[in-house]
Formats: structure tokens, C-alpha cells, sequence
């Protein structure tokens, strides 16, 4: 009884509940003259980490560290060895970044400036005292003139929000961010609070935006049932990348995109269904994530009312022409023509389910089931495919799986 009474208080004392919570404070400054914004990491007790290993990427993203303690940098990375008491490290990092083609995937401009937070601090393996919590803030001082700073954490204060990824030991800010003179819409669709905001005059539909989001909610979560406290529509034009991309708990959509293209298809919905799906595959089964991903992001339209029945069929009639010659659906990175194909076949498959389950179950399940795997494989998926049907498929015979 005695050792089972110590053991107890053991597990209870190595609990976060019991955790010494010391406080990690992300301090930035944006400064749209340079194109950079300076960072400053706050600990309040640096003897709590015995070191924190950046990944720096390529060069000139970083440069200007400063540290208490010892700061060595070797090639891309650099390890932080804090001084004891409240210490700090700080540096500047480039947030103009640009694609080949000239067009900006982030920007800082004189009014405003559109980036991932995943840029303002490098990923880092954490080396921390045993019982200790790191508590994360991240505040912005904004340039003279700019009104306001979306992000997809929770507000704390003007400026100031509280990072808690309980996902990862170390915790940084992750996602879109978007600063400046900016427009938004609100409004809370199920358990979730939604922004869209962009610069003002950027051409932004943030009304069509978040109709869209609106109409698409309730389906969307039927089959993802996820319940994200905050989501972050952003988007901006002059320069930026005309593409649609997630991140940590938001979306960017440049505001040149139609919110549904003349194919039928929705680059804001294609993004909300990763989003949401979060389906990782494994090696060789890349065609699943993007054939689901695209596959819903048009069933969800439809099932929304915003697509009818005869363009619906018009766009299958459109996959079946694109992956007509496809053999093999197993790649490291599929083809648009694969992709086209898993589509059709996911479509033929949940119609097998729906028809030998007298419509009780389908591919909804599925996608359920993958979605709570680390990792899923393509065999898997058949496995789990077939479990949901109650017997062999005839769909997952096709040769394209072989």
C-alpha cells in the first residue's frame, strides 16, 4: 500500500497540473522598411532549458542573434544555451520571401504585411529541466499608423496572444498573420470563431468569403468533426501569390481567386478540407491525400446546394477525360491526372458503401477513421475501406491500387 501511495504521488508530481510554468515571452517588431521583423525570445527563468536547437533554414533568413547565455550557430542551425535568471536572445528575420516567378508568398510592405508565424520563429528541438512548463505569449508592436494584427491564437490583450500548441513541447507562433490597415468580417459558424480579413483596398471578397463558409460549416463538420476555437481567413493582392494555402488554424487565399472557379472546383474549399481532414499519408500514397482533399472540397459544395446535380456530373465527366490513361495511382507526388482518378475511384467507392449498407454508412466514415491515424498507407486505407463495408471491394480491386 505504502508503494503504491509513493508511486501515486509520483505520477502526480511529474503531471502538468504540478509543473513549474515559467514564462516564454515572443516579443516582435515589424519593420517595413527593411523587409525584416525583429524578434526577441524572453525567458523568465533560463536555467529552466538547458538549450534550445533552431533549424535556420537557408541562409539570410536570420541574421543579428543576440544572446545572454551562449549562442553558437554552425551551417543551418544554431543552439541557444540560456543564462540564468531572465534571459533573453534576439534577432531579425527576413519576411519578404518570393517564389521564382517573382510573386510573393509573404510580404511587409509601408501598410501592411502578410506572413506565417512559422517564419518569426525557427522550429527547434527543446531541451528543458524535468517538471518545467514553458507558459508562450507572443505580442507585436505594430509600425506608427498600422491599426490592428490578426492571428489564429487566442487575443489576450491589444496586440498579445497566448501560444499553447498542446501538439508539440516547444511552443512558437504557427499560421498566417496579417498586419496593418485591415477590413474584416466576423461570425461564429458551430463552436468556431471566424475572421476574414485583408488589407483595405485589396480587393478582398470577405463577404462572399464568409457566406461561403457559412453554407459549407455544418457539412464540413459532419464528416471532420473538428471544433477549432479560432479560424483565420486572410488575403491580399498587390504581388502576392495567386494560389490558396492552410496553416496552423487559418487559410490564405489571394483576393484575385473566385471563391468558386468556372470548373467547379474551390480553392477555399480545397484548403478548409486540409485543414480540417489533416490526413497524413505515407510513402507512395500521396494520390489519397490530394485525390480526399479534392474530392470533397466539391462534395461539400454540392451537398451545400451549391453545385446541382447536372454540374456535378459535368465535372466528373471532366476527371474521367484528365485520368483516362492513369495505370497506377502510387507515386511520391501525384500527377494532376492521378489525382483526377483517385477522385473518380473514392466516388465509386463510396457509392459501393452507400448501396451494401443500404445507405448507413459511406466514404464519410472513411475519411473519419484516417483522420485519427498519425499516418495512413494505401493498403491501409483499403483495410479500413473494407472493415467500414463489412466485405472485399470490388472498387479496391482495380489494378490502379496494384
Amino acid at each position: 500500500m505504502r508503494c503504491q501511495l509513493l508511486l501515486l504521488l509520483g505520477l502526480l508530481a511529474s503531471s502538468p497540473a504540478w509543473a513549474k510554468k515559467v514564462d516564454l515571452d515572443y516579443q516582435v517588431r515589424l519593420l517595413p522598411a527593411s523587409g525584416q521583423a525583429e524578434v526577441r525570445l524572453t525567458l523568465a527563468e533560463g536555467s529552466a532549458v538547458r538549450s534550445l536547437d533552431f533549424d535556420l533554414g537557408k541562409a539570410g533568413a536570420y541574421s543579428g542573434f543576440q544572446a545572454d547565455g551562449q549562442w553558437q550557430e554552425q551551417g543551418q542551425r544554431g543552439v541557444w544555451h540560456p543564462a540564468a535568471g531572465k534571459t533573453s536572445l534576439s534577432y531579425r528575420v527576413k519576411l519578404d520571401q518570393q517564389q521564382r516567378s517573382g510573386a510573393y508568398t509573404s510580404r511587409i510592405t509601408t501598410h501592411w504585411a502578410l506572413f506565417q508565424g512559422d517564419q518569426l520563429v525557427p522550429p527547434a528541438r527543446l531541451d528543458q529541466q524535468d517538471g518545467t512548463e514553458l507558459v508562450a505569449r507572443l505580442s507585436v508592436d505594430l509600425p506608427e499608423g498600422w491599426k490592428s494584427i490578426e492571428t489564429a491564437w487566442p487575443r489576450i490583450g491589444k496586440d498579445k496572444f497566448r501560444i499553447d500548441n498542446v501538439s508539440r513541447l516547444f511552443d512558437r507562433p504557427t499560421g498566417w498573420m496579417l498586419a496593418g490597415d485591415l477590413g474584416s468580417r466576423r461570425a461564429r459558424l458551430g463552436e468556431t470563431d471566424v475572421t476574414v480579413a485583408a488589407p483595405v483596398g485589396q480587393g478582398m471578397r470577405r463577404m462572399d468569403s464568409l457566406t461561403l463558409l457559412t453554407f459549407v460549416w455544418p457539412h464540413l463538420q459532419a464528416v471532420f468533426p473538428r471544433n477549432p476555437p479560432k479560424l483565420l481567413l486572410i488575403g491580399a493582392r498587390d504581388g502576392m501569390w495567386r494560389g490558396a494555402m492552410a496553416a496552423h488554424g487559418s487559410l490564405y487565399l489571394h483576393s484575385g481567386r473566385p471563391m468558386v472557379s468556372e470548373s467547379g472546383s474551390s480553392p477555399l474549399l480545397r484548403e478548409l478540407v486540409q485543414l480540417f481532414a489533416q490526413i497524413r499519408v505515407g510513402k507512395q500514397s500521396d494520390w489519397l491525400g490530394e485525390s480526399l482533399t479534392d474530392y470533397y472540397a466539391n462534395e461539400l459544395l454540392r451537398r451545400a446546394g451549391g453545385v446541382s446535380d447536372d454540374r456535378y456530373q459535368v465535372w466528373l465527366a471532366r476527371l474521367q477525360k484528365q485520368g483516362a490513361k492513369v495505370t497506377n495511382l502510387k507515386a511520391e507526388r501525384a500527377s494532376p491526372a492521378q489525382v483526377a482518378r483517385g477522385v473518380l475511384l473514392l466516388q465509386a467507392l463510396d457509392k459501393e458503401i452507400r448501396i451494401h449498407t443500404q445507405s448507413k454508412r459511406s466514404l464519410d466514415d472513411v475519411a473519419r477513421a484516417l483522420m485519427r491515424l498519425p499516418s495512413v498507407s494505401t493498403a491501409e486505407f483499403v483495410q479500413i475501406s473494407e472493415n467500414v463495408l463489412g466485405r472485399r471491394s470490388e472498387v479496391l480491386q482495380s489494378k490502379v491500387l496494384d
